[in-house]
């Protein structure tokens, strides 16, 4: 008996335009998130209680981990596509600050700070955008592949 002649999916390499949103997004991302985990880490908890409100509600210690968090999801963000050193970690870290915004989401609407989800849906999306994306749609090959 032979075998049915099975014909691979055909996989297109991804437009252009997507290509530039995804960088687009992914540098973005990493900014606003690489300055608020700079921000977070460095800056004492009764500065940032006088800007941001919550830190003044947490634990010091939380307030550094979710700022270190930012930072290194930040630099996951776009480092490992700009060197092409191990680019699947892009799709990881962007996971990872999709995490931390929907946790982010949870903690303001426990606090009825209803403003800062729709800032937390925003990033988070964006940031669900890249995972998607670099995941499934535009990955990047590593060098020398």
């Amino acid at each position: 008996m032979q075998s049915a002649n099975i014909v691979p999916s055909v996989v297109r390499p991804a437009g252009r335009g997507l290509n530039i949103g995804l960088w687009m997004a992914q540098i973005v991302l990493a900014l606003m998130f690489g300055l608020a985990g700079v921000m977070k880490t460095t800056q004492p908890i009764a500065e940032l209680a006088q800007k941001l409100v919550w830190p003044g509600a947490v634990p010091p210690g939380l307030v550094r981990f979710i700022g270190t968090a930012e930072f290194l999801g930040a630099l996951g963000l776009v480092l490992p596509s700009v060197t092409r050193v191990r680019p699947r970690l892009t799709p990881l870290a962007a996971a990872g600050l999709v995490t931390v915004m929907a946790l982010a989401s949870v903690f303001h609407l426990m606090r009825g700070e209803f403003n800062a989800i729709a800032f937390n849906l925003v990033l988070g999306s964006a940031a669900a955008f890249v995972a998607w994306g670099r995941y499934r749609q535009a990955p990047l090959a590593p060098r020398g592949s």
